[in-house]
Formats: structure tokens, sequence, C-alpha cells
């Protein structure tokens, strides 16, 4: 029987542990993550799923070290996978391995190679990502592509929508793969990193909205930190303001007065650097979550500037 041991956090390692496991895989241990108290938990947990099968699972703060190495080492298994594990792991502990080490990454190499690839490639404005299964090398995201399967990325698409294809493609590519990476069969394809792109990770205030942008870069910076990610923000009227969702309005609407917003009854419309228009759709203010109308109501009627008041401060 093949065995293997998993590396794995978030959906897409929930839903890649459970092709393994529906193919019979001998999973000899588990590693994953302890949930951030300060963390969104809105994904299912690889741990749960783990214990329901009577898979041992541990949560090492550190995976590198030689007691750790030593540990998987002792397993003897066939294969290394990680699924969404948020850690490097060495080239010491991918040795531990007799038939090779290889990771689940959220776009198509080498596009998006690094961290948090679904939010960039929306920010950057892709028209599709995926999911690739790769050999993983000391170098991030790096080595040869065992396979990948497109998803495509729509105009209004938040980070979410495109979560939720991303893993449906990774679980099809894992489901698609196996059984020739089992029987030793796969044919494997280098990468070509010069043709690709790597980014880092991003923080909360990296989603503080500037004004004097594009309409379409704003656009895509709201999607792609949407909740449940920590949101785009700005102040408007000395409140603090999350856009949760916006809408861009045709083209042919310009303005000349960048950095403002303008509020009627029904509409919230921010004016952008490029001379376009974006509707706010749905924003959350002191925790409260309202639609267009109701943040009109909340705001009245008027002309405001963006992004230059802070409530307290001169």
């Amino acid at each position: 029987m093949t065995s293997a041991v998993v590396f794995a956090y978030h959906n897409v390692g929930v839903a890649c542990l459970s092709v393994l496991l529906r193919h019979g895989v001998d999973i000899k241990l588990v590693v994953t993550h302890h949930d951030s108290p300060g963390e969104n938990i809105w994904f299912g947990s690889v741990a749960e799923l783990a214990a329901a099968n009577n898979i041992p699972v541990v949560m090492p703060d550190d995976p590198n070290t030689p007691e750790f190495i030593a540990q998987v080492a002792a397993l003897k298994a066939d294969f290394l996978f990680s699924f969404y594990y948020r850690m490097m792991l060495k080239p010491a502990l991918l040795a531990t391995v007799s038939r090779g080490a290889y990771n689940m990454h959220g776009s198509l190499l080498p596009k998006y190679r690094g961290r948090v690839p679904i939010n960039w490639a929306i920010i950057k404005g892709e028209i599709e990502t995926g999911a690739t299964l790769h050999e993983m090398v000391e170098k991030p995201d790096a080595g040869r592509i065992v396979d990948q399967q497109s998803v495509p990325i729509l105009p209004d698409d938040n980070a979410l929508d495109v979560f939720k294809k991303v893993t449906v493609a990774a679980e099809a590519t894992l489901d698609r793969t196996l059984p020739a990476l089992i029987d030793g069969s796969i044919q494997m394809r280098r990468q070509d990193l010069s043709n690709g792109s790597y980014f880092g990770g991003r923080r909360p205030e990296d989603g503080v909205i500037d004004w004097r942008d594009s309409a379409p870069n704003i656009h895509n910076l709201i999607r792609a930190v949407a909740p449940p990610y920590p949101g785009a923000t700005t102040t408007v009227v000395g409140q603090a303001l999350t856009v949760t969702r916006s809408k861009l309005a045709p083209p042919h609407f310009q303005h000349q007065n960048p950095g403002m917003l303008n509020v009627s009854t029904e509409r919230v419309i921010a004016l952008c650097g490029d001379g376009r228009m974006l509707r706010i759709m749905e924003a959350e203010v002191d925790g409260q979550l309202y639609n267009e109308v109701m943040l009109a109501a909340r705001l009245g009627v008027g002309i405001y500037p963006l992004g230059t008041e802070i409530k307290g401060q001169s």
C-alpha cells in the first residue's frame, strides 16, 4: 500500500486529504497548524478530518527541527504532500520520503509563486487562475509541474468566490493525477521561472484604498480582500469604512473630482483617480453591514472627501 505524510491546512487541505483517503493511501501522519486566535476561521479543519479517520495529528511550531525530521523519517513513507501548509519545508524534511514531495499551489505556476496567490491574481486583474500540483524543491513553488487546472475569474468575483473554484480545481487535479503518481508513470515538466512571478504576503494595512488609483484597480483591490479577508478600508465623514463590494460604472461616465464620494438618496459613488466612477454596493461601518441604499441614508446626501479625515484627529 502506498503511504504518505501529509502537511495540510485550510479547505484545500481538507479537500486534498480527502482525495488521498478515497484512493486508499495509507496516511502515516498529518501535520497541521493550531488555529490562530486572531484569525477569522471560516474554513474546514484538517485536524478534525484526520481524527475522524484515526490518523495521528501533530502541530509542531517548527517542522524543520532535527528532532521532528527524524520523527518523520522513521515513518518511512513513500510520499510527502503539502496542501496549503503555511510553513516552508526544508530539503532535509523533503528527503525523508522515498518517492518525492509534492505541493498543491493556488495559481497557474509559474505565475504567482509565493504567498496568497488568489488575492494577488485578483488585485492584478487576472481573468483566470487555478491550481498546480508540483514537485517540492528548496526554492518555493519552483519544482517540476505534475499537473494543473485553470478556473475563470469573473469581473465581479471576490477572493472567496475564486478560492472556492480553486479548491475544486485542486481536488480534481490531485484526483486525476494521483494514480499515475503512485504507479510511477507520471510525466512532469520543468517550470520556466523567467515567465512567472513571485509575490509575498499581505497585511491588513495593505488594504487601505488609494483613491488616486484607477477605478478598475480599486475595484480589484476591494474584491481581492473582501470578507472573509480583512477588507479594503477608507474614511469618510470622519468614519472608518470597510468597502466589501463595489461595481464599476460604465467608462463613459466621467468626472473631474477624484477622491470624493458622491452620495444621493440611493447611490454611493466614489470618484477615482482615472476619471472613472465606482459604485459602493456594500460597506461595513462600526461593525454593521450596509447595502448601498442603507449606506446612502446613513451618510446623507452630499459630496464628501474620501480617505482624508480620521475621527478624533485634526
